[in-house]
């Protein structure tokens, strides 16, 4: 019977073990197959991408840069902000931001400290700019087609009537405008409606009757005072998280949310925020202050609350701003998200805390 594993000559074992020739290497390297020539290839460049990334995590930390040589030249120390000048650490253009910041707070200053019931134009103009972001942006990144007009008109019937009408007018306005989003949509046939429908009662929700909260806030005699406020108590939170978590910031809070957002940022808020909260119930409504710590607990909770919600819009659209109105900050939906939810805390609490 023949063996299955048939013996080799001596002469062909020898010939396999023995070392090549030095002069035919060349040949057997261009006998080599493209995909092993193109590994090596690819090895060398992974080799000079770490060494790369090295240089650059040098510069990132502000350790000298090297020369060509690879030595290191003390002189030609890089600064970690030298690559981009006018971003801070929290990823924006902070001057910018801060003048867009000031020049929205003085309109509403202004509005409150004249005619308090100007107020109601501010908060009108801002809803109206609102809605058509964030209509936009649904438009654009996933073809929801939200009855813009219905939401628009409704939107500004929510502000207008919370004067002369308070809560039923914002309600009635309200009700009749998603019964006119249903309608609305009738023309686009049966394709989408019911996805665009729940979209735009969403958004109606979202942006308009939030927002009516802080109009029914200027309602009372003291008014201009509850919604500087509500106003104070956020910007308190806002500035209080910014600080800390550029300072102190290293435990992510949301990850897989707001990579930036972190629990000494959320810390900060929250001090900065009871603090402003509780000075200006104090100051500004005549109240003890200690009612201000409920308050600025539960301002922080939705200012922080409203910005982890409209992160979650923005990823599941795949958008990193819903407009680019404003410098420094992106549209003015990427301002609200902390104020409409707030505003809806403020005039609960304001109104059993410190009742007129």
């Amino acid at each position: 019977m023949a063996s299955e594993h048939p013996v080799r000559a001596p002469h062909a074992v020898a010939a396999e073990h023995s070392t090549p020739d030095p002069a035919d290497r060349t040949q057997v390297d261009q006998d080599q197959p493209a995909q092993v020539r193109a590994d090596d290839g690819q090895q060398a460049e992974q080799g000079r991408a770490a060494q790369n990334g090295t240089a650059q995590d040098r510069v990132d930390e502000g350790e000298p840069e090297p020369d060509q040589a690879g030595q290191v030249r003390p002189d030609r120390t890089v600064e970690p902000d030298q690559a981009s000048p006018q971003r801070s650490r929290a990823g924006r253009n902070l001057g910018a931001a801060i003048a867009v910041g000031l020049g929205m707070g003085a309109l509403a200053l202004v509005a409150l400290l004249t005619v308090r019931h100007l107020f109601l134009a501010v908060i009108a103009i801002a809803v109206a700019v609102g809605t058509y972001e964030l209509a936009g942006a649904l438009r654009r990144s996933v073809d929801i087609r939200v009855p813009l007009i219905p939401v628009l008109v409704g939107g500004q019937a929510m502000i207008w009537l919370s004067w002369p009408w308070g809560r039923d007018g914002v309600l009635g306005s309200f009700v009749v405008t998603i019964l006119a989003c249903m309608v609305w949509r009738f023309r686009r046939g049966s394709d989408g409606y019911l996805r665009d429908v729940s979209t735009a009662v969403f958004a109606a929700a979202y942006v308009p009757l939030f927002a009516s909260f802080a109009a029914l806030l200027v309602e009372p005699h003291d008014g201009t005072a509850r919604v500087l406020c509500f106003l104070i108590a956020v910007v308190c939170s806002d500035t209080g998280g910014y600080a800390a978590g550029v300072l102190f910031g290293k435990h992510p809070m949301a990850p897989s949310i707001s990579p930036k957002k972190s629990w000494e940022g959320f810390g900060g808020s929250m001090l900065i925020g009871i603090v402003g909260a509780a000075s200006s119930v104090q100051l500004l409504l005549h109240s003890h202050w200690w009612w201000g710590v409920p308050f600025g607990v539960a301002i922080v909770a939705c200012a922080t609350g409203g910005d982890l919600v409209e992160s979650l819009i923005k990823r599941d659209l795949g958008i990193k701003d819903m407009g680019t109105l404003l410098p420094g900050h992106g549209g003015l939906m990427d301002r609200l998200d902390s104020l409409l939810p707030s505003a809806v805390a403020s005039w609960v609490l304001l109104t059993v805390l410190v009742p007129t």
